[in-house]
């Protein structure tokens, strides 16, 4: 099986390198990498001459625009990364007969109530960046084979995320405040690339299985709540503090105005994914806590 893996270097296209090594072959492409391969999400048509060229059997795309903030200030540019290329993909794909793997967001929904929300809830995104991650799952769904998977709070050990800010601000800090109001849960990217490379060893002979399915971790938590945690671990494993967690204040989101507009509520029922694929997904507590175990001990 030949795949073509596009966003290569991101925190999931990284780990998706890994998990879909025994698939098969890789061509592993990133925007801005030397070759005569595109993987420019700015440019979707030399996209499509990338996978006529590549004839792979399954396309992964791991690339989006992910500035959510930024994003109000770029509407066209995210549009195009988001909507606008999947679409092309997506044509591209029908047209080999190739399977098509899309990554998309709890940010399509509108964050409201505190039920976690099933595949076919009403979408309502309150963004730049959550309408056109929604258009593009609209453009991705369009592909006879394809498959959907919403997730949340994605972290990995690579590049930037939540709980290394953490650690370097209770490191520098004696007082945070965190947001509380806001309910998810982490997700690993490890996570998402190895049920990733399950689901697509799966469809590939049971193609009925096509479609938008939920992806995270069990459980959820708080930013809060999730900054805590970062730092209980941190000062079980010895490392040096200067904040403890009882001068972490809780505030709501009110007072902590960006740009765009977040959802609340971010809690995805993954009860079709687990079922469908016969797996179980851990607790997000279980991916942080292995994560902060690697770095803890450097």
């Amino acid at each position: 099986m030949k795949i073509l893996l596009l966003g290569k270097n991101g925190q999931v296209g990284w780990e998706l390198q890994r998990s879909l090594a025994p698939l098969g072959e890789i061509v592993a492409l990133d925007q801005g990498e030397p070759g005569d391969l595109c993987a420019d999400f700015t440019r979707p048509d030399a996209l499509a001459e990338t996978v006529r060229r590549v004839a792979p059997q399954v396309i992964v795309n791991a690339a989006a625009y992910t500035a959510v903030d930024k994003a109000e200030a770029e509407p066209e540019l995210a549009r195009t990364i988001n909507a606008l290329a999947p679409a092309v993909l997506a044509e591209a794909a029908d047209k080999l007969g190739a399977w098509l793997v899309h990554y998309s967001t709890d940010y399509v929904f509108d964050g409201s109530g505190e039920q976690p929300r099933v595949e076919t809830a009403p979408t309502g995104p309150l963004s730049v960046y959550g309408r056109t991650k929604l258009a593009g799952e609209h453009a991705v769904a369009r592909s006879a084979k394809h498959l959907i998977f919403r997730t949340s709070w994605v972290y990995a050990a690579r590049g930037a995320n939540f709980a290394k800010t953490m650690l370097r601000l209770a490191a520098e800090r004696d007082e945070l405040r965190v947001i509380d109001d806001q309910i998810g849960a982490p997700t690993g990217a490890e996570l998402l690339a190895d049920v990733t490379a399950h689901a697509i060893r799966t469809v590939k002979s049971q193609p009925e299985l096509a479609g938008l399915y939920h992806l995270a971790a069990s459980g959820e938590t708080s930013w809060h709540a999730y900054a805590c945690f970062v730092i209980e671990q941190a000062c079980r494993a010895g490392r040096p503090l200067r904040l403890a967690t009882d001068r972490i204040e809780a505030i709501p989101t009110a007072e902590y105005p960006t740009l765009a507009q977040r959802p609340l509520n971010s809690r995805l029922d993954t009860s079709r994914l687990q079922r469908t694929f016969g797996l179980c997904l851990p607790d997000w507590r279980v991916g942080v806590k292995r994560l902060l175990d690697e770095w803890l001990v450097r």
